[in-house]
């Protein structure tokens, strides 16, 4: 179907809405709905001529976003939480998205340039530097020479390896390989809660009642799972240690 073209009969054609009373539904402003939109935070709404209509997903998700502003959230941290939400979903569907989302996502992200970023490592700038962190993940480029951060704690922890004496290079060359263990993992724990907790919830018919331990295990999920990873971490890193300091310790024999 053709966006210009009406919707046929018996659809949610007569729930459709201008922006103006798009605007007055949800409590906000047409100007704060456009900018909101122009961030990608609603899905293009159906064209007929030069108007545009909006339906229920369009509702759910503005008022979401009003209510996530009124709790404290920037528009970033939001943006974040709608990515990957379906454009179509409900306020129901909606608030579960956010629900399971928001206490993973990473603190908010900085932005800096590249002198900036190479003056806190310590080390020279360069493009290199900068091509190495993008890769990773670590930041991403904006409009001419600025930068953001994407996780500012993990760039933090990188400051303090590097202060301890160890060559930028070779901390980024490390951190790679970590990453791709760290997927593995989180993949593991991730798939665990999927297919036993969330499997058992859809297989139950996703009943309401149950929906808050749900959303309680998912928030502990990660301080437990963290948990076991550092345990897990501290013993295989005394072994490692271990067996570092003795070959270090047999070249000092003589």
């Amino acid at each position: 179907m053709s966006a210009a073209q009406p919707r046929p009969p018996g659809d949610d054609a007569e729930h459709e809405l201008t922006v103006d009373e798009l605007a007055a539904r949800v409590g906000l402003t047409v100007r704060n709905v456009r900018a909101y939109a122009a961030r990608g935070l609603l899905p293009p709404p159906r064209m007929a001529g030069r108007t545009g209509y909006y339906g229920r997903e369009h509702v759910a998700r503005l008022l979401l976003v009003r209510e996530m502003l009124a709790e404290g959230y920037s528009l970033a941290m939001i943006e974040r939480t709608l990515a990957s939400a379906p454009p179509t979903a409900s306020s129901a569907t909606l608030a579960l998205h956010r629900a399971l989302l928001v206490p993973w996502l990473p603190p908010e992200p900085e932005e800096a340039t590249g002198p900036e970023l190479a003056a806190r490592m310590g080390v020279p700038a360069g493009p290199e530097l900068i091509d190495q962190l993008v890769e990773l993940g670590i930041v991403e480029r904006l409009d001419g020479e600025r930068l953001r951060v994407l996780d500012p704690a993990l760039l933090v922890a990188g400051q303090q390896v590097v202060a301890l004496g160890v060559p930028v290079t070779a901390l980024i060359a490390a951190q790679a390989q970590v990453n791709e263990h760290v997927r593995a993992i989180s993949r593991t724990y991730v798939q665990m809660f999927v297919g036993t907790v969330w499997r058992g919830f859809v297989e139950a018919g996703a009943p309401p009642e149950q929906l808050d331990a749900i959303l309680a295990t998912v928030a502990r999920l990660q301080p437990v799972s963290a948990q076991a990873v550092l345990a897990a971490f501290r013993t295989e890193m005394a072994a490692e240690v271990a067996d570092a300091v003795e070959a270090a310790l047999g070249e000092l024999g003589g």
